[in-house]
Parts: C-alpha cells; structure tokens; sequence
C-alpha cells in the first residue's frame, strides 16, 4: 500500500490522537497545526513505511528499494576495497553490515533537522528550552531528570583526566605518499600534546581517497608498524630542530617514550554528511559518522585496550539530544558487536550548534556512560547561531574578528558548558570541559609573532580562570606555548568547580542569541571574502587545513596566518550572506572603497568586493595561492562563494556545495551541480550530501 493511499484512509484527526499517545515530546515541544501533524504523519511513514529518502530524492529510490536497505550489501567504490584491504578487513565489512540498518534512521533524523529549520523560518520562531516533563526523544530518560543529574553517567578514565592541551589536525595528507602523508600522525604523537584529536571531518580533505587514508595511518600508528616508527625518528629530529631555533632547547628527549604520552581521540564526520566510498547495493548513501565509527574503532580496538588506552571520539554538530541518543545506540551496538562492555568507548561532543546549548544536560544523559566532556568551539557554534536566527532581519553579526569567547552570546555559551559538566550525575561523577581553538601558528615576524602568542597565552589564561580543564591547539608548535599555562595550575583538571546551578528561563534563552554592538566595516567585509575564496580553493585542493589570513595581508609577516579549517568558511559565507540580505550598515566609513558611514550592504557592494578581492588571489604569489589553482578550484570556489550568498533562502550548508565538487575542476560542470542542489533543496526541501561520481 504506497503513502498516498493510506493518507486518504488516514483522517488527520485520527493521526493526531496517534501522535499525542506515542510521541507526546512532539506535542510538548512544538505547538501543532494542521500542516505540523501532516509532518508528523510523514515522519511516522518514514520511519515505518521505509519512506524516509522520501519523492524527489535524487536517486529516485522507490519503496521496496527502501524497504530492502536494511539487510543490502555494503558496496565500496571502484577497486577500493581491494586497494584498502588493511582498512576494509573482513572485520570492518561485517561490521558495516551490522551497523548499516541505523543509515535510514541517520537520513530519517537529518530530514527532520531540516523540516524543523525551515518551520522555525517559516515562523520565525526562536528556539527554546525542551518541557521538562516529556522524555528525551528515543531514551526513556526524562528531561527534568537529566538536567538534575538523576542518570548513570561515566567516569573519567586516567588518560582522559589531565588534557590540558589537545592538539587537533588529520592524520593524512593529500595527493602523496605513504610515507609523507603518515608525518601528520608522527607531528601529532611526538607534539608533547596530552592529547590529539585525529580530524576526520572539518579539517581533513576529501579528495580522492582521504578518509581512508587517514584511517590507514592511524591504524599503522596506533600499531607501531616499522614504516611508522621509521618516519617518527627522523620527525623528532626536525621538530628538535625547531624547538632549539625557538625555545633554545629540544622538546623530545627519547621519541620513542613520547609517541606513547598523547592519548589518540578521533573526530568522527557528522550525521548530516554521507560517505563518498560506501554505498548499500541498492544505491542509497551511506552515513559517514557510520563508516567513521565502524572504521577507526574495529581497526583499532584491540591495539588500544593492547596498550591500556581508551577508546575516545569526538562527536561533532549535534544539535538535539534525540540525535545524541542515536549516536548512543549505534556506539552500543558496535560495543556488543565487538564484544566489549556497554561503556567501554568515551566520547566528547563538540557544542558547535545553537540547538545543542539548550538541551546540553539532556544531550549528556542521552550518551550516558560514553560521555565525559564538552568542548566549545568558536566558528562552527558562530555560524550555527547566524542560521538558526536566519529568519530575523535585526539579528546581524559584526565583523567576525569582533565575535569573541567573550562576545555576547558566546559569554553565555560557554557559561552554560561550564555548568553542565559540573553538575554531578547520579553516582557523583562530573564532566570535562576542554576549551575552544587556539588557530594562530608561530611562524612570521618576531614582532607578529610576539603580539599574536601573547593574544594565545592571555586566551588560555582566560579560559583556565573560567574553569576549562584544557583547550585545542591548531599545530603542534603551539603546544610547548600554552601547555605552561595549565602546569603552573597544578591541577590535572577542573572538574567539580563550584557554578551557578544551570537554570531555563526566558532570560537564559534570550542571552544565547544576545548581540553586543561591535563594528561591521568594509575591511571586516574584505576580510570575510578573502578568506572565503582562499577555503573554498583550499577544500577543492584537498586542504581542509589551510593556514590563511586575507589577500591584503600577503607578504606582511607582521599579519600571521591562521589556522582553518571548514568551520571558517561555513561562518564567512553565513555572515556575509546576513548582510546582504537583512540590508546590514556600514558602521564605519572607508576611504579607499568610497564607502560612508550608514552605507547598506548591497548587491552592488558584494559583487565589486567579490570581483576585487577574487582579483587579488589570481595575482597572489604561489606561496598564497597554488598557481594551478587559479584556472582550477579558485574559479569554482568563487562561483560557490556568489551563489551561496546570494540565494534569498539561505543554504544550510556551504560544505554541500564544495563537496559535490570534489575532484572536479570543470567550472561549467560545477555550475550544473550547484544548480542541480539548489533546485533540489528548493523544490524537495532536501540536500544532495552524496558522491556524485559514485553510482552503484
């Protein structure tokens, strides 16, 4: 029987008595209309009728397809599987298979993240704090009792309680060698870092064969294979080198000693990107954060409790306790799959959504005996914030060099981090809070040196004074800088500090979008271009940790560069595309562009700005700008640029765009693919997050 026919049996006020008796968090949470239980109903169809890829989905599955996935093959692209035989073992492929039935219910979660972005637009409406007396949507846990700590939480392992500094960055390079790309790890092992986290999303690339890679490096790291061990000695001697040119004195004293200080963590992609090497037979995408997890942790399980190490991933863009609670099935799962206890994986989440900073007690009790911490990022929660409060013409960012840890609605942010992972569970047991991004590099002038590491030591002394008991670092010359600043504290961490109990109040709601009035200039404008373009290049060349600063700063080692990663263009785009379309003014004149004090950020003013910081990278020096880039990946990262910040309904995700170009340089085939998302998105409400040069 298709959907169509059963609604026309079903009458609407039949489903809403169905939904009020079995999925009363809806009715709670969101008030109903008419067209609201007509979601609902679809959401129940979805979930039981297979109907989740829904009409319009761009591989046209049809019902019995969807109704197969759960038990459809796994198929890897190409030759891969044989390519990548150390990765895809035969324990990963059984595992794959196992875990693939939570693939419809990942793309089910994600359908109503963007149906619930586009009600609150459709609305305007602002997001609030779930009602306490309804459960945390796929746990039985209520919401009163998880902002009371009344749930079984984890205890910190001893690797994990002193992490003052984490360092972060992929485990691969692209486009070389084995040999080469594996230094990434070597760099990251032998930083002095308490612990590094192993990027598999914003700031690894995905060209090629990336991902896989990364999981291959790390396997033969993790495994101290001879090939590894090799490039980790001759790593030592350079990074000593370094330290003696800056400190006066070498780091490492015995390498071998030091790969085994840093605990290994690693950033799984998140629930909203599909894998490109992994298909199920029937041709349906496969969920990334699937094939992250089922990937490094079958791969390295057994080498990790080998070496009494924990089993630790980062969780990244998480916006509900309902899709934390997904992640905390599909970790179990694969803990009974590989026979380990309930528990035994540890997990950190990253607050880099705006949703997430209301529900952060409930998201830690949907994770349970898997959680021990938080971090708060700074551009990915910044760019969360401009989308969800995209539908309100007075709510406009600042320059984005203005939006601070100390900004407006980043203060309250992260005060309510603090006092989440310090409030105690059932059993006692309190959480880590590791703080944001340290992104500058020690590498320019003495004097833009000096100025910048004193801008990094005074962050990490604010965030200690906070309560953070640790932060990230870009690169792994910044670990020696900061680290101190934590020893001289004495503690191996701050879990247990004395906060204001967490309250849910309108003004607390207000406070997480509450704007400082700070500048938004010309230069800011410029800036948020410059770097835009040089991400957009950077990503298609497989960087998707650049170190950038704007066009205009080329050549002044007095400016240093920054280290970025998908987070930077994602805001940069969001904010721009604020400006543009809200009608931002110009608070401050500027004499070179002609612009006055009050002008409106207009059409006009976007595309000469474009047009002339694109100019400047075309004639950039091939230190700034790869010279085969600028017929290549640059023309198709402005074409991304102007069309993502022009559309009058805002994209929800740049990376989309860059994504279903990858390793494709043709500009007119890339101005097809962006066309073809956006119509989608447009007329199906639904985005293209799959390979498209990968068709089963």
């Amino acid at each position: 029987m298709g959907d169509e026919k059963i609604r026309s049996e079903v009458d609407t006020s039949v489903w809403f008595s169905f939904i009020c008796v079995f999925y009363p968090h809806s009715i709670l949470m969101y008030p109903l209309l008419k067209e609201e239980v007509n979601f609902i109903y679809e959401y129940h169809s979805f979930y039981h009728l297979g109907g989740g890829l829904g009409k319009g989905n761009p591989l046209n599955y049809n019902q019995e397809e969807i109704l197969e996935m759960s038990n459809s093959e796994i198929i890897i692209r190409n030759n891969l599987r044989e390519t990548y035989e150390d990765v895809f073992s035969p324990g990963v492929i059984e595992a794959l298979s196992i875990m693939a039935p939570f693939n419809e219910e990942v793309k089910k979660l994600m359908n109503i993240r963007l149906r619930r972005r586009k009600e609150r637009s459709r609305k305007g409406s602002k997001l609030t704090f779930l009602n306490p007396d309804t459960n945390i949507p796929g746990t039985n846990i209520l919401v009163s009792d998880a902002r009371a700590g009344n749930f079984e939480g984890a205890e910190i392992p001893k690797d994990l309680q002193q992490q003052w500094i984490q360092g972060t960055g992929p485990g691969a390079k692209p486009n070389t060698s084995l040999e080469n790309s594996i230094r990434n790890v070597a760099y990251a092992l032998l930083s002095g870092a308490d612990g590094w986290m192993f990027d598999g999303e914003d700031a690894l690339g995905q060209v090629s064969t990336m991902s896989l890679d990364n999981q291959r490096n790390l396997k033969l790291a993790i495994q101290y294979s001879p090939i590894f061990l090799t490039v980790a000695e001759e790593v030592a001697f350079r990074m000593n080198n370094w330290s003696k040119s800056f400190f006066g004195h070498g780091k490492i004293t015995d390498w071998k000693t030091q790969l085994g200080f840093t605990t290994k963590i690693f950033r799984a992609r998140g629930l909203h990107l599909d894998d490109r090497h992994i298909r199920l037979s029937n041709g349906a995408s496969f969920s990334a954060s699937i094939a992250d997890l089922v990937l490094y942790v079958v791969n390295n399980f057994q080498a990790l409790i080998g070496a009494g190490a924990s089993i630790v991933l980062y969780l990244p863009k998480i916006q509900t306790a309902e899709e934390a609670a997904l992640w905390n099935r599909m970790i179990s799962a694969l803990e009974k799959h590989l026979g380990m206890e309930d528990g035994t994986l540890k997990v950190y989440v990253l607050v880099e959504q705006l949703e997430a900073t209301y529900q952060l007690m409930e998201i830690r009790a949907a994770l349970g005996k898997h959680f021990v911490g938080f971090n708060t990022g700074r551009w990915d929660y910044i760019n969360s914030v401009s989308d969800s409060m995209a539908w309100d013409q007075f709510f406009i960012n600042p320059n984005i060099e203005s939006i601070g840890m100390t900004y407006g609605y980043m203060k309250n942010y992260e005060d309510r981090v603090r006092r989440a992972v310090n409030t105690p569970d059932s059993k006692g047991n309190y959480a880590l809070w590791q703080g944001g991004m340290e992104p500058n590099i020690p590498v320019g002038s003495t004097e833009g040196v000096s100025a910048s590491m004193e801008k990094a030591l005074a962050g990490a002394e604010r965030e200690l004074k906070e309560g953070a008991s640790g932060k990230w670092v870009a690169h792994w010359k910044m670990v020696h800088i900061v680290r101190p600043v934590w020893e001289k504290s004495g503690k191996a961490n701050q879990m247990g500090r004395s906060f204001e109990k967490l309250s849910y109040t309108q003004e607390d709601a207000d406070g997480l979008i509450h704007l400082d009035s700070a500048p938004r200039t010309i230069r800011g404008a410029r800036n948020l271009l410059s770097v835009g373009l040089q991400y957009g290049n950077a990503f298609g060349q497989g960087m998707q940790a650049a170190a950038l600063k704007p066009a205009d700063f080329f050549g002044n080692d007095n400016v240093l560069y920054l280290m970025e990663d998908m987070a930077t263009g994602e805001i940069r785009l969001s904010i721009l595309w604020e400006w543009l379309h809200k009608k931002a003014e110009i608070t401050d004149a500027d004499e070179i562009s002609g612009v006055n004090q009050g002008a409106i950020f207009t059409q006009e003013l976007f595309d000469r700005l474009l047009e002339e910081e694109y100019h400047k990278l075309l004639v950039a020096d091939s230190k700034d700008v790869h010279e085969a880039s600028k017929t290549t990946t640059l023309p198709i990262a402005k074409a991304i640029v102007k069309k993502y910040v022009e559309q009058e309904e805002k994209i929800p995700w740049f990376i989309d765009l860059l994504n279903i170009n990858l390793n494709n340089v043709d500009l007119k085939l890339a101005e097809k693919r962006i066309d073809r998302y956006i119509n989608h998105l447009n007329k199906n409400g639904e985005r293209i997050t799959e390979n498209l040069d990968f068709i089963v």
